[in-house]
């Protein structure tokens, strides 16, 4: 099995964490819904769906969710996506907030517009050509010196790897295509 026997917790506090669950099982992972401290304790690997940061972030300290978030980030691997990669970045701006600065990369929230300057384009990437689907999108503006850029659209790095950290500004779970989640599967086998 591609997933090697790991377990990978989806957080599933908000956003579309189903889409998740069914892209890592097309990557041949097992998966699990995160919703406590006691879920992370037991998963190999965290995704951090799009959604609301904001909001994630009301709950992820209304279930005590946050500093165990942080932790486990600092030893395992974690992949966000959209609002995810917002709250995996060093700083946030547009408005600033905080963060599990698990990467070390800026990003400004909502960067591309409002929900109607949403898109589906494609993109070069470093596992070939991607459907990358931007909804009310964040674009990394700053890169640290230990960040791979996967990917780029319009001159911005949408897909970055740091150890075994991976972000996403877009979502590759909205696609049938699954290597964005095979990459992050292979990154936990490593």
């Amino acid at each position: 099995m591609a997933g090697n026997g790991k377990l990978f917790g989806v957080l599933a506090l908000q956003g579309d964490f189903e889409k998740h669950q069914h892209a890592l099982e097309r990557a041949g992972a097992r998966q699990c819904e995160v919703r406590s401290a006691a879920d992370l304790a037991r998963v190999d690997a965290l995704v951090i769906p799009g959604g609301e940061s904001t909001t994630m972030l009301r709950l992820m300290d209304y279930f005590d969710l946050f500093e165990p978030m942080k932790a486990f980030g600092s030893q395992r691997p974690v992949f966000g996506t959209c609002a995810g990669a917002i709250l995996m970045a060093h700083e946030v701006s547009s408005p600033a907030q905080k963060s599990l600065d698990l990467m070390d990369i800026g990003v400004e929230r909502n960067a591309y517009g409002r929900q109607v300057d949403s898109r589906i384009v494609e993109i070069e990437s470093k596992v070939g050509l991607l459907e990358a689907v931007f909804i009310r999108a964040p674009i990394i503006r700053r890169i640290g010196a230990e960040v791979e850029v996967l990917a780029s659209y319009q001159g911005d790095a949408v897909l970055v790897r740091q150890g075994k950290h991976l972000a996403s500004t877009f979502h590759p779970e909205l696609t049938e295509d699954p290597r964005v989640h095979q990459l992050f599967v292979e990154l936990v086998n490593e």
